[in-house]
């Protein structure tokens, strides 16, 4: 379905699209240049991760972030690939690296949500 463009869109758009790291929604509020109440955000995100715009993070605390993968498009890794959580800033990136993992004969992985956490190589 074909979706209307707004000012929120764009401006939530074009904001995770500048940063290379995943935001949360009260980042995103925090950074934007124009008010948008908090719902508003929270439904362009969501209507994004049904798109398939962005991708929609859940770390270990239960606190959702949100970001756009540069390569997870070209490499049809949007639902397969692992994140990493900084504990000293708090940020999340896409891990551009596999990380490989196993699980027991006879099961089939049809989805992975990862967030690994330590300290970033701008933090250590």
């Amino acid at each position: 379905m074909k979706r209307r463009n707004t000012p929120a869109k764009e401006a939530v758009l074009n904001l995770l699209s500048s940063s290379r790291k995943a935001l949360s929604q009260d980042a995103i509020e925090k950074q934007l240049n124009i008010v948008i109440n908090r719902a508003t955000i929270y439904r362009v995100l969501n209507r994004f991760c049904e798109d398939e715009l962005v991708h929609k993070i859940v770390a270990e605390d239960g606190k959702q972030y949100f970001a756009i993968c540069r390569n997870c498009k070209e490499t049809n890794e949007v639902l397969h690939h692992f994140h990493f959580r900084c504990l000293s800033c708090d940020s999340i990136e896409c891990l551009q690296v596999p990380v490989n993992y196993s699980v027991p004969k006879g099961y089939k992985v049809q989805n992975t949500s990862c967030v690994l956490t330590g300290v970033c190589k701008d933090c250590s």
